[in-house]
């Protein structure tokens, strides 16, 4: 299966990086299937560092891995999903021993719904309610070397201004 990685620069060899803020998943290496998605946020990227370029760097993810590491599967957002991401970004030393975590990606949209949640404006089933009304795309965070023994490099495409 291909996953794709946006950056500012060309990942051959990726890492797991301790982020300086909260993550859905936590730290890590983080691909989605959606190439849109992973353009998306170079772009983003690009425009936040003043850069004329970036890149999409193309791996190949070998889907068997997820039969023999600890995964956990998120399909759609459910509660158990609104939960573990809350875990993730609302308290700065959670941890979790998962390999590879797969979901939902929450994307500015979203972070306004949970934000609402957050805030006790919306009951977590109206959180999940509204969020299954929009086109979710998905991320797969690779939280140990181990689970990054699972990906090969494939390419880098340049994306420019």
């Amino acid at each position: 299966m291909r996953v794709y990685h946006g950056s500012i620069e060309v990942v051959d060899k990726p890492e797991i990086r301790l982020s300086s803020r909260t993550l859905d998943y936590g730290n890590g290496f983080y691909t989605t299937t959606s190439y849109q998605q992973a353009e998306d946020w170079v772009r983003r990227r690009m425009k936040e560092q003043k850069s004329d370029h970036g890149f999409i760097n193309v791996f190949e993810f070998d889907k068997s891995s997820l039969n023999e590491l600890n995964c956990l599967i998120f399909e759609n957002p459910t509660e158990e999903w609104v939960d573990f991401v809350m875990l993730n970004r609302t308290q700065k030393d959670f941890s979790h021993s998962y390999d590879i975590v797969y979901g939902p990606v929450a994307n500015d949209r979203d972070y306004a719904a949970f934000a609402l949640y957050e805030g006790g404006l919306l009951n977590k089933q109206s959180l999940i309610a509204e969020l299954k009304t929009y086109k979710l795309v998905d991320q797969f965070l690779f939280h140990t070397d181990l689970a990054l023994q699972t990906i090969t490099f494939i390419e880098a495409k340049e994306i420019t201004a």
